[in-house]
């Protein structure tokens, strides 16, 4: 059995993980699907004030209060900063960290330098809120839609919240957790690009992909859009139950 942690990216809750956490455990799997604060149920929490360290206090409580070990951190798209610091600072309780559509967000930078600064800021509401863009918005933005159908589409327009700006525009300090996140194992699952040519990116030197060249780093391949929990949840969960 293995213990799962699971994440989701901007503007969804741990119902977007419902199929991938059913399927996990039907297979024996000990699962915790998790919302992050401001978001989903928990959006009566919102605030100007929060940002990624309580995005990071919200995964580390939910593994300490359970008393969780040899966790397997899955971190979906724009989670990937708040996994990293989650991660880091409970290493020893972290067997593995799987990136999912996203990867470590380098230590001093913030999650917003790698989604799109201009993108994002030209979007915010009320000075704080990130909300869903249109679907042309997201595929211009270079998120595939790939696999969400018509129900997938209306689920996640009604259940979207925006994005309290201040959990992605705090940059991530390791500080001297920076060496135990290092150490740790890790995976990218990649949906929207192909694996050939995450690693022709990599052997090229491409700052953002040449880290996931390192012995720590396992790359899988899971062809389908942006949101792999809802376009193929059975196969994403296969595909996590296979991890080594």
């Amino acid at each position: 059995m293995t213990t799962y942690v699971l994440v989701p990216g901007f503007w969804l809750g741990a119902w977007a993980w419902r199929d991938v956490t059913a399927a996990l455990r039907g297979m024996g799997h000990e699962v915790h699907p998790l919302t992050l604060t401001g978001l989903a149920d928990r959006a009566h929490l919102a605030s100007p004030t929060l940002d990624l360290d309580t995005h990071i206090r919200d995964i580390t409580g939910l593994v300490e209060a359970e008393d969780l070990k040899d966790v397997v951190l899955v971190g979906h798209s724009g989670s990937a900063a708040a996994v990293t610091g989650a991660a880091a600072r409970a290493a020893g309780r972290v067997s593995r960290v799987v990136y999912v559509e996203s990867g470590p967000v380098p230590d001093g930078m913030a999650q917003i330098d790698l989604t799109g600064r201009e993108f994002v800021e030209k979007r915010v509401e009320d000075g704080w809120r990130y909300p869903l863009p249109s679907w042309d918005e997201l595929q211009e933005s270079g998120a595939s839609l790939e696999g969400l159908g018509e129900r997938e589409r209306a689920l996640m327009a009604a259940r979207a919240t925006g994005q309290p700006l201040g959990t992605i525009t705090q940059p991530l300090t390791l500080g001297d957790d920076a060496a135990a996140f290092a150490a740790l194992p890790k995976t990218l699952v990649s949906c929207s690009f192909p694996l050939a040519q995450v690693k022709g990116l990599i052997a090229a030197g491409h700052p953002a992909f040449a880290p996931l060249g390192g012995p720590e780093w396992e790359l899988r391949e899971l062809p389908t859009g942006h949101w792999p929990m809802l376009s193929r949840p059975g196969d994403f969960a296969a595909l996590l139950a296979a991890l080594s």
